[in-house]
C-alpha cells in the first residue's frame, strides 16, 4: 500500500513539475511576444532618431528605449545578438514609428538609413501654407496633407477637446526643420510635427506657465499665433502679447490685421476698409475676445511671449517701415504714430 502511495506521490510531483514548466514556458512566450510587439497599436507616432557612429547594440537599445520605440533596451541587445546582427547596425538618421515591431526596427537598422529629404516650416505659416510648401518640395500632396490634418487621429494630450474641422491642428504643428524618409506619408509628416510640438511644451515647462498666466493651452496658442503673425523682431513679441492682454481686460476688440487676413484666406500686404467688414469669427475688428482658434503655427519665442507678456499700459501699436512697431497707451498717441509712419 505504501509503495502504491509512493508511486502516486511521484506521479503527482511529475505532473506539478510538468505543469510548472509549461506555465513558465507560457510566461516566457508571452514575454517574448510582448517584447517583439510595437510599443503602441494603431498608427503610432513618428520619431526622428540619429544613431551615433560606433554605437554598440546596447547603446542603440538605450536610445530607442528612451525615445519610446522599444519596450526594453536589454531585450533589444539580446535580440540583436541572438540574430547575429548586433555588429551590423548602421549609424545615421532614421524616422521610426512607435507602431513598428522590434524586428522591423532592427531590419531597418541593418539596412541602413534612408537619407530621405529635409524640409523647413517657417514660423508663422498656417496649415494651407504648410501644405503648399510640402507639395512644392515633392513630399506629399496638398490634398493628402489637408485631408490628414482634418480627419486623421493623433494621440496627443493637447489635442483632446479641440473642435473638429479642417483647421483643428492649426497652431499645433511646430515650425522647424525636419528630416523624413523618401516614402513618408502625410500622416507621418503631421505626426512628426505634432511630436516636436509635444516635446517643446515639455522642454519649456509650458503647461505650468500657461496655468500661471491664467490661460488654457488653446488660448495660449491662439495668442501666440497672433503674436507670431504680427511681430517681426523677438524683443517686441512680449510687448504685442501685452497689448493683447490689456485689450482683453478692457473688453476692447483686438483689431489685429493678421486675423482678418486669416478670415480672408490670403496674406495681403494691405487691408482696405471693406476687408475689415468680412463676416467671420476670426475678424477681431468685429468680434470681442479671442478668435476661435490659432491663425498660424507659432515658434518658441511667440509661445513664451503669450504666457509671459510685458506689463505695460500699451493698447495700440503701428508698424514702422523697418518692421518694428511704435506702441501707444492712448488713441491720440496712436493716431500721431499712424500719421508719422503710415504713408
Amino acid at each position: 500500500m505504501k509503495d502504491l502511495q509512493s508511486v502516486f506521490k511521484q506521479r503527482e510531483k511529475k505532473r506539478l513539475l510538468a505543469g510548472g514548466i509549461a506555465l513558465w514556458g507560457l510566461f516566457v512566450l508571452i514575454y517574448i511576444f510582448g517584447m517583439l510587439s510595437p510599443v503602441t497599436s494603431g498608427q503610432g507616432r513618428s520619431v526622428n532618431v540619429t544613431i551615433p557612429r560606433s554605437a554598440s547594440s546596447s547603446n542603440i537599445g538605450r536610445i530607442l528605449h528612451e525615445e519610446g520605440l522599444v519596450h526594453s533596451a536589454w531585450f533589444f541587445n539580446f535580440y540583436t545578438r541572438l540574430k547575429g546582427v548586433d555588429g551590423r547596425l548602421k549609424a545615421g538618421p532614421y524616422t521610426f514609428s512607435t507602431a513598428q515591431s522590434l524586428p522591423e526596427i532592427v531590419n531597418e537598422l541593418v539596412k541602413g538609413p534612408d537619407e530621405g529629404r529635409v524640409f523647413t516650416i517657417p514660423e508663422g505659416f498656417n496649415l494651407k501654407q504648410i501644405a503648399e510648401l510640402l507639395e512644392r518640395e515633392g513630399l506629399v500632396t496638398r490634398r493628402d496633407f489637408l485631408a490628414a490634418a482634418a480627419g486623421d487621429t493623433f494621440d496627443y494630450p493637447f489635442l483632446h477637446g479641440l473642435p473638429a474641422g479642417p483647421n483643428r491642428l492649426e497652431g499645433y504643428l511646430f515650425p522647424d526643420t525636419y528630416r523624413v524618409g523618401s516614402n513618408t506619408s502625410a500622416h507621418e509628416v503631421i505626426d512628426l510635427m505634432l511630436s516636436r510640438f509635444d516635446r517643446k511644451l515639455k522642454e519649456m515647462d509650458y503647461y505650468r506657465k500657461v496655468k500661471a498666466a491664467g490661460l488654457t493651452l488653446h488660448q495660449a496658442v491662439i495668442i501666440a499665433s497672433m503674436v507670431e503673425r504680427e511681430a517681426r523682431v523677438d524683443r517686441e513679441r512680449p510687448l504685442i502679447a501685452g497689448v493683447i492682454f490689456n485689450r482683453l481686460k478692457r473688453d476692447m476688440p483686438l483689431q489685429i490685421d493678421a486675423t482678418v487676413q486669416y478670415a480672408l484666406g490670403s496674406q495681403r500686404a494691405k487691408l482696405y476698409y471693406k476687408d475689415l467688414e468680412v463676416d467671420s469669427p476670426y475678424n477681431t475688428y468685429l468680434i470681442r475676445g479671442l478668435p476661435p482658434g490659432p491663425i498660424a503655427c507659432p515658434g518658441e519665442a511667440s509661445l513664451l511671449a503669450a504666457v509671459q507678456p510685458a506689463k505695460t499700459s500699451y493698447l495700440y501699436y503701428v508698424a514702422r517701415p523697418d518692421g518694428t512697431h511704435a506702441f501707444a497707451s492712448t488713441l491720440d498717441e496712436h493716431n500721431a504714430n499712424k500719421r508719422k509712419y503710415i504713408r
